[in-house]
């Protein structure tokens, strides 16, 4: 491979994806780890002495690209800061929906108005899986495919729990019932004094919860139940021009954050190579995902 200057990366949080993502920075061959950016400085485990921790982006000099591991529900407000810096960012918004098409149109103003680029939704589903299923749409035009989750902790769905009152740490679990069916399993270690029926009500009242059948399990320790091993099995059946019956299966067993950070940092490799502007996944070229020169991959590749 032909040797590139490397682009600054900032990793913004550093819970389960962003532990994850200090790694695959260090480790591709065309970026830099600028440093890691959290609400309260401090290093920890997994980062490296030389990298320096600070609470505000400005203190890391010149940023490419910024991957934001934070909570889905705190993407826009902080996109929309680091977009008008003109720092160009990468997210793992995992809400499907209007409400994916209502991210992209806002963070596509700002990004725009900031000279800058936006990934959003750049996890592994929402994200690499919604590349897949496009690709068994256009082999099968007419069909239906399944997508089945699991069995695995949902890190989006855990987030949503945690802070709700009363709940001092939870996991939820997604069990699939197949044909693209779902079973949430929420377990939960309560605060002294909490209620559990308080704490269920909020559960399924939350968006993340309503469209699927969901449990709310007392727990004394989250952490003797959780595993952060996940996967998801894409099934389509469908017609090609007039011939039936075309059948395809994808199936991946993963550690989840860890192969959520790696899909960010193909994607801050993507977001160099767009016009400014907000993008999913499907929208990026799948080639620019890929750090190299264009004419070795499609030889190496296609």
């Amino acid at each position: 491979m032909k040797l590139v200057d490397k682009r600054r990366v900032a990793v913004v949080g550093f819970g389960n994806i962003g532990k994850y993502a200090v790694e695959a920075v260090l480790e591709a061959p065309d970026f830099a780890l600028a440093g890691v950016v959290r609400r309260r400085p401090g290093r920890e485990d997994g980062i490296p002495d030389d990298v320096p921790v600070v609470g505000d982006v400005a203190q890391l000099g010149a940023v490419d690209v910024a991957l934001l591991c934070v909570p889905t529900r705190s993407v826009p407000e902080i996109a929309e800061r680091y977009l008008a810096a003109g720092i160009s960012t990468v997210d793992s918004f995992d809400l499907h929906g209007d409400e994916m098409v209502s991210l992209r149109r806002r963070l596509d103003a700002a990004a725009r108005a900031g000279g800058a680029v936006a990934i959003i939704a750049a996890g592994w589903d929402p994200g690499t899986d919604s590349v897949i299923r496009a690709l068994l749409e256009a082999m099968a035009p007419r069909g239906v495919t399944y997508t089945n989750f699991g069995p695995g902790v949902s890190m989006g769905h855990s987030t949503v729990v945690r802070a709700l009152p009363g709940v001092a740490d939870a996991a939820s679990v997604t069990i699939p019932l197949g044909a693209g069916l779902h079973r949430r399993v929420v377990y939960v270690q309560l605060e002294p004094g909490a209620s559990l029926e308080e704490v269920r009500a909020a559960v399924l009242a939350d968006p993340y919860f309503r469209n699927d059948e969901t449990i709310v399990v007392p727990v004394a320790s989250v952490q003797d139940v959780m595993d952060v091993g996940h996967g998801v099995r894409l099934e389509r059946k469908g017609v090609s021009g007039r011939t039936h019956n075309q059948r395809f299966l994808f199936d991946m067993r993963i550690n989840n954050p860890a192969l959520t950070a790696q899909v960010m940092v193909a994607a801050a490799r993507a977001a160099l190579k767009q016009p400014p502007g907000a993008y999913t996944l499907l929208e990026v070229p799948v080639i620019d995902l890929l750090p190299g020169e264009r004419d070795e991959l499609v030889r190496r590749l296609v």
